[in-house]
């Protein structure tokens, strides 16, 4: 079940001694992570850099919808910017509770895939109800082929301290974050007109309050407030942070593990 919508992955409920998976870490692994799974070791194709492993971390080359652990064998699952790009969504999720007790889900939202789509992300994905919900992007009316992306995500976060604070505030506009325990309820290509009409229909004003639910001027400065100080505490541990490994300097460190 859905627990929480963190602002991001420094806001996770893990504990310190939980061990942690994450799944297609590409070029920003998670340094709390412990053990990193990656399909694709040496194609950047559905990543925008090289792939990272920080130095404490385990290497494992696999596929998301075929891990190779035991059932429960992690505490905490992270999966970000990943499972849009999945051929077989359900077999994906399925595998990640199996191995997981609890984790995180981050991808594009509807509206985030439409300002900045990638050709290798196969599904568009909504948080509705609590329910994690994808569908086909080939189904979805829309113009997909223009990109603005240079403006969303390479311009305006370094350039505006106001849309800065957007992700933070209003955390699900253009990305879903789901924080799950247990289990993970899920709908892939819904024909239940309720959900479906979300991807299919123009947006109404009950269905926009269904997405975003109104909040008063108490809850939007607090909001407001909590971003900011989110985004000080960020920028404070980029600053501090480690430099992770490029995939050669990790081969170097484990000669053999990799053919």
């Amino acid at each position: 079940m859905k627990v929480s919508t963190p602002k991001s992955r420094q806001d996770l409920h893990i504990k310190r001694r939980d061990r942690v998976l994450e799944v297609g870490p590409g070029n920003r692994p998670s340094f709390r992570a412990n053990v990193l799974v990656e399909k694709f070791l040496g194609d950047d194709t559905h990543r925008c850099g090289g792939l990272r492993i920080f130095p404490h971390q385990q290497l494992v080359n696999a596929a998301a919808e075929a891990l190779p652990f035991a059932d429960k064998e992690f505490d905490y699952v992270i999966c970000n910017q990943v499972l849009e790009h999945s051929d077989d969504p359900a077999q994906f999720l399925r595998e990640v509770m199996r191995v997981g007790k609890a984790g995180y889900i981050e991808t594009p939202s509807l509206l985030g895939e439409w300002l900045f789509p990638k050709k290798s992300h196969r599904w568009v994905v909504l948080n509705i109800g609590d329910k994690l919900v994808l569908y086909d992007k080939r189904r979805v009316p829309g113009n997909y082929a223009n990109d603005y992306g240079e403006l969303f995500l390479n311009y305006l976060p370094y350039q505006s301290l106001p849309y800065k604070l957007l992700p933070f505030s209003e955390g699900e506009l253009m990305h879903v974050r789901y924080e799950w325990k247990d289990d993970i309820d899920f709908l892939i290509n819904p024909t239940d007109e309720y959900y479906s009409k979300f991807f299919l229909k123009k947006w109404d004003r009950e269905m926009v309050c269904t997405l975003f639910p109104p909040r008063g001027f108490a809850t939007e400065l607090g909001r407001t407030l909590r971003a900011a100080a989110h985004v000080i505490g960020d920028k404070l541990r980029r600053s501090q942070g480690r430099r992770p490994l490029s995939l050669e300097e990790y081969k170097a460190l484990h000669p053999g593990e990799f053919k």
